[in-house]
């Protein structure tokens, strides 16, 4: 029978007492992380949601028994150690046990439940409930809630309003495929789950809210990878009558009242980048500062050289790593090739040293003596500096490609090791993409997302040429959340889903109910979403999301510990009219 003599389960929580409670009597309860049996005398962590507490035992023999995992409540007095753990927050004192009893026992743990584990993850996550047991998995969940804390609290200050929108809608493109739901009633009809609050965000900014924000749970049915899972949360804003410039300012606020309340930390301003000039120096658009390694453009370099296939107007990127010459070797540079031909590398990465002022390789044979001299101006390459060098008929395929390489290089050479966060704003990004397969402009972003004023004639003669008011914010090398202002005017949106070879039934069907809500005097509005997962990772240093979800699913979509996706009665797909057929 549990004791609770005093009217309470535990009157403090182990990894808050300190030296200042010595003398005191206290009831705690929590789970045994590990025991220590000294021949009579048994010392044992006490573990609970805030740390650990060593608990000592005088009377071993006639202590119950105990094991890993059991929950016990124990009574006691607090002491001071001779000698503190300074590793442990409470480690100044201890427990001196006046009794233990066992609330509830636990069989044997299938892996270690400490920061230090030998379990797979694919076990970890099997035993999700024993994993969240672990002080680490257990401090990234604190400071999950505390970014969702500190997000509404900065949001209700600036007056938004948190408002709720449909999780069952009707199915919209949005890049992704969406996750359907059958209905029962309408047979034959499918609800999808949002994968953003887009449409409905917008429809408030129509009925007049203004200022609205959302913790939103959204759902994209793609392939996965260690930063992405197939149910996410975001938060969500959308407001009307402010310029880019005054959403970006509200925005970078609110992630630096983030890391300050999660993580402590003051972020830096965020510098403004344009889209061209993270892809063409950095090789992404999505660039990681936290270290230098700037790519430079030498499409000057097609009349200098005879590289196979540059002619004039190939995109032409070099990248410099200073004394790296030494490390360039062959095997070295093929592997950084193949890196750059999974990320859109058509040609060859050719490879050059500097040595005693001049650039050396096999590929010198391509270059004039202007060439050589040209790169080394450009890149301002000294003795002992490597240079890599490739081009490409895309100027985006060319800035990825090298980019990747650029990123592999960093991580080799642990560039970001120990660099406090570099968060900043990519914008301008392009309005289309022309897809080649399709033989049409797609958007960029969405539909929705507004042309820069500036760029609106060359809607009528080069696509190509349009910027839009779009914006990413970019921590560390991660999308840590973007958004765009919107289109508003009834006209102006016709001519893009025109311009998108979107026929008038097509923008019926699809977004209809949408639109007919602009002919309505919608103001001028925008938005953006931080993504709260990611956002977590950042502040708990961790490259991997489902360290920071409660359940998650696997790189394969399940849950490894409930079995989901799992099959369903045939009853159920009767009542829904839904026939499976295996492939």
């Amino acid at each position: 029978m549990l004791s609770n003599d005093e009217g309470k389960m535990r009157t403090a929580l182990c990894g808050e007492l300190r030296a200042e409670d010595e003398g005191k009597e206290v009831a705690l309860v929590g789970w045994t992380a590990n025991k220590r049996n000294l021949g009579g005398l048994l010392f044992i962590d006490l573990r609970d949601r805030s740390g650990l507490c060593q608990v000592r035992v005088d009377d071993a023999a006639h202590c119950p028994d105990i094991r890993n995992e059991y929950l016990l409540q124990v009574r006691g007095k607090v002491v001071r150690k001779p000698v503190a753990n300074k590793k442990l927050a409470s480690g100044e004192i201890e427990v001196a046990a006046s009794s233990i009893e066992v609330v509830s026992k636990s069989e044997q743990p299938p892996f270690i439940v400490a920061d230090e584990t030998d379990a797979l993850e694919d076990t970890r996550m099997k035993y999700r409930y024993l994993d969240l047991r672990r002080p680490i998995m257990h401090g990234r969940l604190l400071k999950r809630a505390a970014i969702m804390k500190a997000a509404r609290s900065y949001l209700d200050g600036h007056h938004f309003l948190e408002v709720e929108t449909p999780c069952l809608n009707l199915a919209t493109p949005e890049g992704a495929r969406d996750y359907l739901v059958p209905s029962r009633t309408k047979q034959g009809k499918f609800y999808a789950l949002p994968q953003s609050p887009q449409l409905f965000k917008q429809l408030l900014m129509v009925g007049g809210i203004e200022r609205y924000y959302q913790i939103a749970r959204c759902f994209r049915d793609e392939d996965l990878r260690a930063d992405r899972q197939p149910e996410f949360t975001q938060i969500d804003v959308e407001c009307s009558f402010l310029s880019q410039d005054e959403i970006l300012e509200l925005g970078e606020g609110l992630a630096k009242t983030i890391f300050k309340e999660a993580e402590g930390i003051d972020l830096p301003a965020f510098p403004r980048m344009a889209y061209w000039d993270a892809v063409d120096h950095y090789g992404s658009d999505k660039p990681d500062l936290r270290y230098d390694l700037r790519m430079e453009v030498l499409d000057g370099l097609s009349k200098l050289s005879s590289f196979p296939g540059y002619q004039e107007g190939t995109a032409i990127r070099a990248l410099k790593v200073e004394g790296y010459a030494a490390k360039a070797s062959r095997k070295k540079v093929d592997e950084l090739a193949a890196e750059a031909k999974k990320n859109g590398l058509e040609g060859p990465l050719f490879a050059f040293k500097v040595e005693g002022g001049k650039l050396t390789g096999s590929a010198l044979k391509f270059l004039s003596e202007d060439g050589a001299s040209y790169i080394l101006k450009e890149t301002e390459a000294k003795d002992g500096d490597a240079i890599f060098l490739l081009g490409s008929s895309s100027r985006r395929k060319a800035g990825f490609a090298l980019g990747s390489v650029r990123i592999l290089l960093a991580k080799e050479l642990g560039l970001t090791l120990n660099k406090p966060h570099y968060p900043l704003w990519v914008i301008d990004f392009p309005m289309f993409t022309y897809d080649e397969s399709e033989g049409r402009y797609v958007a960029e972003h969405h539909p929705f997302t507004r042309p820069r004023d500036e760029d609106l004639p060359y809607l009528d003669t080069d696509p190509s040429k349009v910027l839009a008011y779009a914006y990413d914010v970019v921590i560390d090398g991660y999308e840590a959340g973007g958004g765009t202002l919107r289109i508003y005017d009834p006209v102006l949106q016709d001519k893009i889903f025109r311009l998108l070879g979107l026929s008038e039934s097509e923008v019926r069907d699809r977004f209809g109910w949408f639109v007919d809500a602009f002919k309505y005097a919608a103001p001028p509005h925008g938005g953006f979403a931080l993504g709260l997962d990611r956002l977590a990772m950042l502040v708990t240093h961790t490259d991997n999301i489902r360290d920071i979800i409660a359940f998650p699913k696997n790189l394969q979509a399940v849950d490894p510990m409930s079995g989901a996706p799992g099959e369903a009665s045939e009853k159920a797909l009767a009542d829904l009219s839904i026939a499976v057929v295996k492939k």
